[in-house]
């Protein structure tokens, strides 16, 4: 899988993609990730990527030019089966959502900032607006390495056992049962008996009957859904 991330910022999320599970997958050949500098493709002088807004209103807006320049280009070299924009106003991101564009190959993720993108850019060049959360950033960049990072996972061979995400919280619109390792016993804390008896059945009964209850105390929304 191929993920381009277009940003003003490529410093802020560098790092955080290129360590850990996410910087082995592309060691390995799984995931190809790369960053764009959207001033590299702006005809300022300046560099500058962003104006007024036309009507008064307060703060800047990103141009439609150098984006148009990049995403032109970026088709140029290949088909991508979506270009995605970091919006508070776009549909909200899940792990349904992550499990669906995890299975696609190559995907543009452009991150917004400033007051927002010149709208005829969401008209004409964007084919899905996505949002983290009810909540405004300075930036896309967060957002868009969250949204890596949850993909990335689910691309098959990126973690060593293929079933650890599928038991993940939210995968069946569940949270996840609690777990447990060594020792069984701490300061008089001991693990559930159920979990060391090894009859896989009892086991099995018992993280469906925990996912439930703490779904139902936690997260009573998701059992709605």
């Amino acid at each position: 899988m191929r993920i381009d991330i277009i940003t003003v910022l490529p410093e802020m999320i560098e790092r955080t993609l290129n360590c850990s599970i996410i910087g082995r997958a592309q060691e390995r050949g799984l995931l190809e990730l790369r960053l764009h500098q959207l001033r590299d493709y702006s005809t300022d002088k300046w560099k500058r990527v962003d104006d007024y807004p036309f009507g008064g209103e307060p703060g800047m807006v990103m141009q439609i030019e150098p984006i148009d320049r990049i995403i032109t280009e970026l088709k140029s070299e290949r088909e991508y089966d979506d270009v995605i924009y970091t919006s508070p106003d776009g549909q909200k991101f899940d792990q349904p959502m992550a499990n669906e564009l995890s299975l696609l190959s190559n995907i543009i993720i452009l991150c917004g900032h400033y007051k927002g993108i010149d709208y005829r850019i969401r008209e004409h060049l964007i084919t899905r607006e996505i949002s983290i959360g009810d909540y405004v950033l300075t930036g896309g960049e967060l957002a868009a390495a969250v949204m890596t990072d949850a993909i990335a996972r689910l691309i098959p061979g990126v973690l060593n056992d293929a079933g650890s995400a599928l038991s993940d919280t939210f995968q069946d619109n569940l949270l996840a049962p609690p777990v447990y390792t060594r020792p069984a016993e701490y300061k008089g804390w001991r693990v559930p008996d159920v979990l060391l008896s090894g009859h896989e059945a009892n086991i099995a009964k018992w993280r469906m009957e925990q996912a439930l209850e703490r779904t139902k105390r936690l997260r009573p929304d998701l059992l709605e859904d």
